[in-house]
């Protein structure tokens, strides 16, 4: 088997030609009739199983029909909405998962910071049909309604199982813009599953389980390779919490990634 160093070392290497690559990118598909819009605060979740010799990752594929990245293959996630800031949780984001949420975040927040978290999870819920948390009663009445369904199946969310990865915002000038926080919880966390949440109508038409080394030969955004690279990285040095957050932006027209 590869050893950790190995891995780490050609995932940098893909990383740089990534971003090369976006650069030109970004100039391809630059419209100067679209507004600068404000990007959109998002969150993503990337559940991983490392229960057997090579971890795996989970992907879900986008319906055909979307004007949005449609037939990619993708983490689950979406947009924060207001109701994530009062989710009853069963368990609290890391300290420093909090305070790296809140670094180069307008008007930061913990309350903020753990919104970016809850929209992961509940996104997850809403694609997949999996529950990342512990039981705990709510009532479905008492939680906003986004939140009401996950709320019925007897459970609270854990963010203690969640990691922040990396950070992205899309660049300027594009139809849809996001400022996307990154996460990954092991498969373990995973405590419930309502069926029937992902088919041909719905926004994920299949989940999949891929070697995370393979995952990049599937059709898929360019961010999200580079969350598995970033990803891959961490996983090589045991994902620590104290380990600083790349920020993927576009500053005057480049690419730059920096560290929270």
């Amino acid at each position: 088997m590869i050893d950790h160093a190995q891995r780490l070392t050609e995932a940098i290497v893909r990383r740089a030609k990534r971003l090369s690559e976006a650069e030109r990118q970004s100039d391809a598909e630059l419209d100067a009739s679209h507004p600068n819009r404000r990007p959109k605060d998002a969150a993503t979740l990337i559940l991983i199983d490392r229960s057997g010799r090579e971890p795996k990752v989970l992907l879900g594929r986008r319906h055909h029909g979307h004007k949005f990245m449609p037939g990619k293959y993708v983490f689950p996630g979406g947009s924060v909405e207001a109701g994530d800031r009062t989710m009853i949780v069963a368990a609290a984001l890391h300290p420093q998962t909090e305070a790296r949420l809140m670094r180069a975040t307008p008007h930061p927040s913990p309350a903020k910071a753990r919104a970016f978290a809850l929209a992961a999870i509940r996104e997850t819920f809403e694609e997949t049909g999996l529950l990342l948390g512990k039981k705990h009663k709510v009532s479905p009445r008492a939680v906003a309604p986004p939140w009401a369904k996950y709320a019925e199946a007897g459970y609270a969310p854990d963010l203690s199982a969640i990691h922040f990865i990396a950070r992205a915002i899309t660049p300027p000038r594009r139809i849809r813009r996001f400022d996307s926080r990154f996460f990954v919880a092991d498969a373990s966390a995973i405590a419930h599953r309502v069926d029937n949440m992902v088919g041909p109508e719905a926004e994920l038409v299949e989940l999949v389980w891929v070697p995370l080394f393979e995952a990049t030969r599937l059709d898929m955004p360019m961010i999200t390779e580079v969350a598995l690279d970033e990803l891959s990285a961490r996983i090589a040095a045991g994902l620590p919490p104290d380990l600083p957050v790349p920020f993927y932006r576009c500053i005057r027209g480049r690419f730059v990634r920096e560290l929270l």
